[in-house]
């Protein structure tokens, strides 16, 4: 008698943006025994260049399905990324920089959920980070607890009582944390993208919050950060 009991992993859908936090984040599924989903959403954004990377990184760490969903939050606006406001350069600040897109972790995590429920994972993996990051409200842990409510409340495997999951594993870790988790992984953090404001050369900033928090956490890290810097 044949045993017929299904073996295979079960299915996670991962946000997967291109930077070096989604790039770990998947990392981390794989290795917790998900089989990986990846969903990216193009939303017309400045660093297109990251969509680049996410190619890059599904393409080496091997995925079930990568899905590149249009978006285009040009259409609203309102944050450097979307519209034409200069990025900032001076420095990591204490207020919500102009670099905030409006509810975009929102939006991103509702789109996430959708698929996960449409294809039958109860699994939902984000990279947000709460310490070394630039202040955006939809990193806080306290939304991210919201949203597996909202998670249960409006899906129908929710309403069955199917829980579906939210995993932030880089929640509480400083950037450093996550660049050794990525040499942990064995991940090469030259396949993430950071830079908002890369340059005509094809190099990153150097100046932008998301370029000084990256080269700090590798600093910090002891680590190389292969990313070509124009400052």
């Amino acid at each position: 008698m044949h045993d017929t009991s299904d073996t295979s992993p079960p299915a996670a859908v991962v946000l997967l943006s291109g930077g070096l936090d989604s790039m770990v984040c998947a990392g981390i599924a794989q290795e917790r025994g998900f089989a990986v989903n990846a969903l990216t959403i193009d939303y017309n954004q400045r660093h297109r260049r990251e969509l680049e990377a996410a190619t890059r990184i599904v393409d080496v760490i091997g995925v079930q399905r990568h899905v590149v969903l249009p978006l285009d939050l040009r259409q609203f606006g309102g944050s450097a990324l979307t519209d034409n406001i200069a990025v900032p350069k001076g420095g990591v600040g204490t207020d919500i920089p102009v670099t905030y897109v409006p509810a975009r972790n929102l939006v991103f995590l509702s789109l996430t959920l959708a698929w996960a429920e449409a294809i039958g994972a109860r699994d939902i993996f984000i990279g947000v980070n709460a310490l070394d990051y630039s202040g955006y409200p939809d990193c806080r842990p306290e939304f991210i607890s919201a949203f597996q409510d909202i998670a249960a409340l409006a899906t129908k495997a929710g309403d069955e009582g199917q829980a579906l999951r939210i995993h932030a594993p880089l929640q509480f870790m400083s950037k450093a944390q996550i660049a050794q988790e990525a040499d942990r992984l064995g991940l090469d953090p030259g396949m993430s993208w950071s830079c908002y404001d890369p340059q005509d050369d094809g190099r990153a900033c150097g100046l932008c919050d998301s370029c000084r928090l990256r080269k700090a956490g590798f600093a910090d890290a002891g680590l190389v950060d292969p990313t070509p810097y124009a400052a």
